[in-house]
């Protein structure tokens, strides 16, 4: 599933008409598409967030949310964890918990990003 933020406002992104076709969103589907059963199980949702400007696959864990954020240009892949307690400036709160090098391919990012959540607690 995909879903869209767009002025703080959540849609369901259809597959084909609504979902954006850029590199980076293109790049979170193969992704997605990689990840174990596991992830899967725990509802593993593509985000396109117009607002933070960023493109990636949530999951939603007992701990919280998860974000595997695509990096933007010469950055890491992220993992970042957005806790229920929100931050009085933002209005969220989010730490970047893991960063995965680019220098991996589609399935090394699904693989790492799979087992540190699994080895973390964070799936289970």
């Amino acid at each position: 599933m995909e879903i869209k933020i767009s002025g703080g406002i959540v849609r369901r992104a259809i597959g084909g008409i609504d979902a954006p076709m850029t590199p980076v969103a293109i790049q979170a589907r193969t992704i997605a598409n990689l990840l174990p059963l596991m992830c899967q199980r725990f509802g593993a949702t593509i985000v396109h967030n117009e607002d933070d400007l960023y493109t990636g696959i949530q999951f939603h864990t007992k701990a919280g949310a998860v974000v595997l954020e695509m990096p933007k240009a010469n950055e890491s892949y992220r993992l970042v964890h957005e806790f229920i307690e929100p931050d009085a400036k933002t209005g969220r709160t989010h730490k970047v918990i893991y960063q995965i090098p680019q220098l991996y391919n589609a399935n090394g990012i699904a693989f790492m990003a799979s087992e540190f959540l699994r080895s973390r607690g964070f799936l289970g």
